[in-house]
């Protein structure tokens, strides 16, 4: 009697890149992205055989401590700016590829997000247009302010409160959050904890089975602003590459010199 035939593994890494942005535009921002690099690079990964992997599908691989299918890339955008609608979304139906949107979900009644960075952020109708077409929306806060120099009970609103107003928006559960500026303390991450799946963190590095669900760490698209380095995303010394971008920075934070 032949045994049943094994069924083929999956090609796994031992690291995966989670991408974050901002905005996708042309103004003079360290949080921009020009959008006609950000259209080439996804032709560029999709033409690399590279498949965008869902944030919450990652974050359950981190806590499962497995490994993540070869040749992906997590791509996150923070704040909820309007050119995620405009430019990022067409650009990823076209390459059949899939992101995740952490929007400030503002505090008003009107349909449009307070502005931000003096620029024009989403609605709710582009925000639940996203959502139906399969982007993952994730909470941002409510005003998008460093958590660490809230009170308890303010930090608890913008958690609790932003989580709320976007899954009444778009009918469906809100399990990933990213703490404005990247910045967390105790009482922030124990609540997201308790109340969501995930959590992104601005720890400059590539996420691996011993990452925290909770603090994921990204790697910004400042630092990837050129065709050959947003095509290195998945070279073997990427995280190592990474890795020396980030000692400058924890030196300028340390000295009190890296933008808050």
């Amino acid at each position: 009697m032949t045994g049943a035939r094994a069924a083929p593994r999956e090609d796994t890494a031992s690291w995966l890149p989670i991408l974050t942005f901002h905005a996708v535009d042309h103004a003079p921002s360290v949080i921009a992205f020009p959008p006609a690099l950000f259209r080439s690079a996804l032709g560029e990964l999709q033409g690399a055989g590279f498949r965008t992997l869902g944030l919450l599908d990652a974050a359950e691989r981190v806590a499962k401590r497995e490994g993540f299918p070869a040749r992906s890339v997590v791509l996150t955008f923070d704040d909820g700016y309007r050119s995620v609608y405009e430019t990022v979304l067409p650009a990823l139906h076209e390459h059949g590829m899939t992101a995740t949107v952490f929007v400030s979900a503002g505090t008003g009644r009107g349909d449009r997000f307070p502005s931000l960075c003096h620029r024009e952020m989403l609605s709710w109708p582009e925000v639940r247009e996203m959502h139906a077409a399969g982007l993952e929306i994730g909470a941002h806060t409510l005003a998008h302010p460093d958590l660490t120099r809230l009170p308890a009970d303010r930090v608890r609103r913008e958690i609790l409160e932003s989580k709320a107003r976007i899954e009444e928006a778009i009918g469906a559960p809100v399990s990933s959050f990213a703490y404005p500026f990247g910045r967390f303390d105790d009482r922030s991450v124990s609540l997201v904890r308790e109340h969501f799946r995930c959590a992104c963190s601005d720890f400059l590095s590539v996420a691996t089975h011993r990452s925290d669900p909770y603090l994921l760490p990204r790697v910004d698209a400042y630092y990837l602003r050129s065709p050959f380095l947003f095509a290195a995303v998945g070279a073997r010394w990427f995280p190592w590459a990474v890795r020396l971008r980030n000692m400058p920075r924890q030196l300028r934070r340390r000295m009190g010199l890296w933008p808050s």
